[in-house]
């Protein structure tokens, strides 16, 4: 974690004193300790500091190691200590905190120069976008469960199950499989829903001829994976079958091509370029992919709009799709690693059409 804060201190402005992470992923960044919403870090040239409360010093004390954990009275007047010892006089704050939590900042500063530009978060940001090695193994690990979890739901899907239950049976089965939590909440739709990029699991039962779109994901050691597969039951219709192979070819096409040194945009380009050549303009209205790492939906994107370049060590997932309303659709997605000479597919899962 160490190596983490280097990074950042590297990447700020010269003569930088002090930096506040109050923001739940950005703390975990940092220490590798989940805190939930509790517990501020404060970021020093030579020390970093973890003000905790009651509920979770114990386990800190045990577990965060580059850190001096100190029990959270006022956290604040805390703060305010602390940078009254080290003489610090300019200190920076997340953007991404709220306003509120920033005017308290300054109230309980006074004398010190509360920065809530766009300065540190811009800054962590570029440094979570390419991940390590250790970051890399906790997604492996986390693809394997959710592999194994779509593997297992071919053998459940079937007419008659409730999308319901289907989604608790997933969600069950990584739990149990060694995953911490889940990545996101499970999608599970069938027949016209599959139309809903993110239709939400109900009531509805599973029919012969239905597609079947599961978006999931399991979570180990913080770090998120994300998949999507859709399945069909019992038989596809010509179009079914048309709008499924338009988006795999996408899908592979885009697997192809991406890699380091490209923008979003232009590998974005791939996909919709088939899907729109094949008669399927504006039937894929999100962009092709995201980032993914502590949090399911990272920066940059794979979108039309989007001139970020992408870099070597990112992950990245493609997920084109074909959405007709009122009838089905289809998405087909992968998380990958980014490479310098191409992108490696974190998933082993099969991506043919599947008629169960």
């Amino acid at each position: 974690m160490k190596q983490r804060t280097d990074k950042l201190l590297a990447a700020m402005p010269g003569g930088f004193e002090a930096a506040l992470v109050s923001t739940d992923v950005n703390r975990f960044y940092f220490l590798g300790f989940d805190s939930g919403d509790a517990g501020t870090v404060l970021i020093l040239p030579d020390k970093t500091y973890f003000i905790i409360d009651s509920r979770y010093i114990e386990i800190a004390e045990a577990t965060v190691k580059e850190a001096e954990v100190i029990l959270e009275g006022k956290a604040l007047e805390q703060v305010r200590d602390i940078l009254a010892a080290h003489g610090v006089k300019h200190l920076y704050l997340e953007n991404k905190a709220t306003l509120a939590y920033a005017d308290r900042v300054r109230a309980a500063l006074p004398g010190v120069e509360v920065d809530t530009g766009a300065v540190l978060s811009d800054a962590i940001d570029a440094i979570r976008a390419v991940k390590s090695e250790e970051e890399f193994d906790a997604i492996r690990r986390a693809q394997v469960i959710t592999d194994a979890c779509f593997e297992h739901m071919l053998g459940y899907i079937k007419p008659g199950v409730r999308e319901i239950d289907a989604a608790l049976e997933m969600e069950v089965f990584m739990m149990s499989h060694g995953a911490g939590k889940l990545a996101f909440d499970t999608i599970f739709v069938s027949g016209a829903k599959t139309s809903l990029p993110h239709g939400v699991p109900g009531d509805k039962r599973i029919e012969a001829g239905d597609f079947v779109t599961m978006d999931f994901g399991a979570n180990v050691d913080g770090y998120c994976t994300d998949m999507t597969r859709t399945v069909a039951v019992g038989h596809v219709s010509d179009e079914q079958k048309k709008v499924y192979d338009t988006v795999l070819k996408a899908q592979l096409a885009c697997c192809g091509f991406a890699k380091a040194g490209y923008k979003g945009c232009e590998v974005d380009k791939v996909a919709r370029d088939i899907i729109y050549g094949a008669g399927y303009e504006g039937c894929f209205g999100h962009g092709l992919g995201h980032a993914v790492g502590i949090e399911i939906h990272e920066n940059p994107r794979y979108s039309p709009t989007c001139s970020d370049i992408i870099q070597s060590g990112m992950v990245m997932t493609i997920e084109p799709g074909i959405y007709l309303p009122g009838k089905f659709g289809v998405r087909i997605e992968d998380t990958t690693f980014v490479r310098p000479d191409g992108c490696e597919i974190v998933g082993k899962s099969p991506k043919e059409l599947i008629v169960l």
